[in-house]
């Protein structure tokens, strides 16, 4: 799984079909961090969810089952959906616009609505304190009326499987190094990458297509990352740069568009 949203986005659903315990959910959260706790994003919130509030940045805030708490209430009301959102500057797709939400979903890369479409709903970010603990904020937010991306999963899985080549070229074009070198080794540290994905597993009630479209995706982004990362891919000057943005930014949007629909394609078969 990509990111802790992903995660409770797809297991909160699962347990809320009544596929999985509350204590799954649990252990799928205790596999990003030991420890994780939820406060409110603003007094407001605060007063809804009697959750603590602080304006003074992360504070203690209530333990994990009080996550599971606000999930189950917001998500009682006729209509109400669980979503991930994974915005990014220039794509900020699925976000209501001009909230404290949205720009912290931004900054993170990653959060979760819950509600009915076009009402006013609950969002969710993580942040890493430095105790290795993830806090979640919990805000209040509208939910959009629409999520944004409607490709189905069988264009998704096209898309990835697309993608697995396109990353492969571009890791050919970026990395001078021969792939058998000694110190460097592409397809090892390629396997080291997924093999940190790995660690997250999914319910026995997500839909098979969209377990291999994210499993494809962690390949994709696990390529990538080491494209990226590697010296001798690292850009030497500003059109370098600039070449190297250009080659691999639309593979990064095709793997949250792909995740986005596999993702929600599980919260949706779940229920």
């Amino acid at each position: 799984m990509c990111s802790p949203s992903a995660t409770l986005t797809v297991w909160a659903s699962s347990w809320l079909a009544g596929c999985s315990a509350p204590d799954d959910v649990l252990a799928a959260l205790h596999a990003w961090a030991p420890k994780h706790t939820i406060a409110a994003g603003d007094p407001i919130t605060g007063g809804r969810t009697d959750l603590p509030w602080s304006a003074h940045g992360y504070q203690p805030g209530s333990g994990v089952m009080a996550l599971l708490k606000v999930i189950r209430e917001t998500m009682a009301q006729p209509g109400a959906q669980l979503r991930l959102v994974l915005p990014v500057p220039g794509d900020v797709r699925g976000i209501p616009a001009g909230t404290a939400f949205a720009a912290d979903a931004i900054e993170a890369g990653e959060g979760m609505l819950i509600g009915v479409p076009g009402a006013e709903g609950t969002g969710l970010i993580p942040h890493w304190a430095e105790d290795d603990t993830l806090q979640w904020t919990v805000y209040s937010a509208p939910v959009p009326a629409a999520p944004g991306s409607d490709m189905s999963l069988g264009e998704a899985e096209y898309a990835m499987r697309e993608a697995v080549r396109d990353a492969a070229d571009a890791l050919m074009k970026l990395h001078t190094t021969a792939l058998g070198a000694a110190d460097s080794d592409p397809r090892e540290l390629i396997e080291a990458e997924l093999a940190d994905y790995s660690r997250h597993d999914y319910p026995e009630s997500i839909p098979l297509r969209a377990r291999r479209i994210l499993d494809t995706a962690d390949h994709v982004a696990a390529i990538l990352t080491v494209a990226q990362r590697e010296p001798a891919s690292a850009p030497t000057s500003a059109s370098a740069i600039g070449a190297q943005e250009s080659l691999l930014r639309p593979l990064w949007d095709a793997i949250r568009a792909a995740r986005l629909v596999a993702v929600h394609a599980s919260a949706r078969g779940s229920r």
